[in-house]
C-alpha cells in the first residue's frame, strides 16, 4: 500500500493521521460511492469545474480532494490511478504544489482574498494540466466573498477546477450550491475503522487488543482522523501492546463490566448501590461526564435490541454483550428506556454549564433508579378511561329513567 509510512522513522516526526493519509482512490476507506463517481468522471471525460465535498470531520473530504487533484494533474493523467511518484503527485500529497492551491476558508474568508483569487484564475498553471483550488471550510466565507466568487465559479477558465470542502453545507448560499457537483461523505463504519487501525498497528510494530481498537473506533463516531488521533496518544505511551485498560485510562471511560453494573443498579432501582458505583468509578479515575455518555449509549443499545435490531447495529455495546443488553431492555421496557435517555441527555447538557458535575450525575442516577414502570401507564390510563366511560353511561341511564 503506497503510503508515507516510513516517514515516522525520520528525525522529524509526522503524526499518524498524516503518515497514513490515503494516497489514491483504492485507499480511500468508507467512501466507495464518491471514489466510483469521481473515477467514472475521469474515465468518461465528464470532469466538472466545481465540486462540493460535505460531511462530518475526519471522513476524508480533504484527502479525496488531494487524490482527485493528483488524478487530474498526474503526468500519466488524467487517470484514476495517479502514480504517486512524479513531482506533481508528491507535491500535491505534501500540500505544496504550485498549481494546487489549498486555502483555509476560516482565515481567508473576506472579499479581498476572493478578489485576489479571481485575479489569479486567469493565469495558466505553471507545469500541470489544471490549476486547482481546494477551499477547506468554505462555509466560513462571508456573504460578500461568496457573491464575488459567483461569476468565476459559474464560468471559470477551462484550466481551473474548484473543490470546496465543508462540514456545514447548510451555511453555503444556494447560488453557490447550484453551481457545484455535491458529494456527501458518510461516517465511516466502525468495522472499517478497526481494520485500518489494525494495519497501522502492524506497521508501527505494536500489538493491540481487538476490543481496545473497537472502543477507539466507537469513540471516534465515524471519524477516521479522530480514531487515528486517539491511537496516536496510545502509541505515545511507548508500550509494545495496547490494552483495553490503556484505552479506558486515556479516555476516562468505564470498562464494560462497571457500566453493566451501574445499569443493573438502575434496573433494580437500587439508588444507594448506584451512588457507591459512582464513588468507585471516581476513585478509579473515570470521568463522570464520559460515564454519563456511556450510559446514554448503553441504554440506546438496550432500546435497539428491545425493538429487534441485530447485534451488528449496536453502536456502544460489543457483540459479546448483546444478550445482556437485550435482557436489560426487556426488563426495563421501551417507555422507561426512552425516559432514561431523555434524563441522561438533559444531564449531559447541564454538565457543560455547571461545575457540580458529580452532584448532577448522582441526581440523574437517583432519578433513573426511582422511575416507575412507565410501560404500565398506558394500561392504567386505558383502565381509568374505561371506568370514566362506565360512570358516564351509568349516570346517563339514571337520567333517562327520570320523568
Amino acid at each position: 500500500m503506497a503510503t508515507n509510512e516510513d516517514n515516522g522513522r525520520d528525525s522529524q516526526y509526522v503524526v499518524v493521521a498524516r503518515r497514513y493519509r490515503p494516497q489514491d482512490f483504492s485507499q480511500l476507506i468508507g467512501q466507495g460511492q464518491v471514489s466510483q463517481a469521481l473515477a467514472n468522471a475521469i474515465t468518461t471525460n465528464r470532469v466538472g469545474h466545481a465540486y462540493l465535498f460535505t460531511g462530518a470531520r475526519g471522513v476524508g473530504k480533504t484527502s479525496t480532494a488531494r487524490i482527485f487533484a493528483k488524478a487530474l494533474n498526474c503526468v500519466n493523467g488524467p487517470t484514476t490511478a495517479p502514480c504517486g511518484e512524479c513531482d506533481i503527485c508528491q507535491g500535491i500529497a505534501a500540500g505544496g504544489d504550485v498549481d494546487v492551491i489549498e486555502i483555509d476558508g476560516a482565515s481567508n474568508r473576506g472579499i479581498d482574498e476572493i478578489r485576489q483569487l479571481r485575479s489569479n484564475v486567469n493565469v495558466r498553471p505553471s507545469r500541470a494540466r489544471f490549476k486547482i483550488y481546494i477551499i477547506d471550510e468554505v462555509h466560513m466565507l462571508t456573504t460578500q466573498a461568496f457573491n464575488a466568487l459567483l461569476k468565476t465559479l459559474e464560468e471559470p477558465p477551462e484550466h481551473v477546477k474548484f473543490i470546496f470542502c465543508t462540514t456545514e453545507a447548510d451555511k453555503i448560499p444556494i447560488t453557490v450550491l447550484s453551481r457545484c457537483q455535491r458529494f456527501d461523505f458518510a461516517p465511516i463504519e466502525t468495522r472499517s475503522i478497526v481494520e485500518r487501525l489494525q494495519q497501522i498497528c502492524a506497521s508501527e510494530r505494536v500489538e493491540a487488543d481487538l476490543e481496545a481498537l473497537q472502543i477507539i473506533a466507537r469513540r471516534a463516531a465515524g471519524s477516521m482522523r479522530d480514531s487515528q488521533s486517539l491511537l496516536e496518544q496510545l502509541l505515545s505511551f511507548g508500550g509494545e501492546r495496547i490494552t483495553v485498560a490503556d484505552v479506558h485510562a486515556l479516555l476516562g471511560t468505564a470498562h464494560a463490566a462497571r457500566l453493566a453494573t451501574v445499569a443493573d443498579c438502575i434496573a433494580r432501582g437500587d439508588a444507594a448501590a448506584a451512588l457507591r458505583e459512582v464513588e468507585t468509578a471516581v476513585t478509579a479515575g473515570v470521568d463522570l461526564g464520559a460515564l454519563t455518555e456511556q450510559l446514554l449509549g448503553y441504554f440506546r443499545d438496550c432500546m435497539a435490541a428491545l425493538v429487534g435490531c441485530p447485534a451488528d447495529l449496536m453502536l456502544h455495546v460489543s457483540a459479546s454483550d448483546y444478550s445482556a443488553a437485550q435482557a436489560l431492555g426487556d426488563q426495563l421496557g421501551l417507555e422507561t428506556l426512552l425516559a432514561m435517555a431523555q434524563i441522561l441527555d438533559q444531564t449531559l447538557t447541564r454538565l457543560r454549564q455547571s461545575t457540580h458535575v458529580r452532584t448532577l450525575v448522582e441526581v440523574a442516577l437517583v432519578r433513573l433508579c426511582k422511575l416507575d414502570d412507565l410501560d404500565a401507564l398506558p394500561g392504567l390510563v386505558a383502565e381509568l378511561r374505561g371506568q370514566g366511560t362506565g360512570d358516564r353511561e351509568q349516570g346517563t341511564g339514571t337520567r333517562d329513567q327520570g320523568p
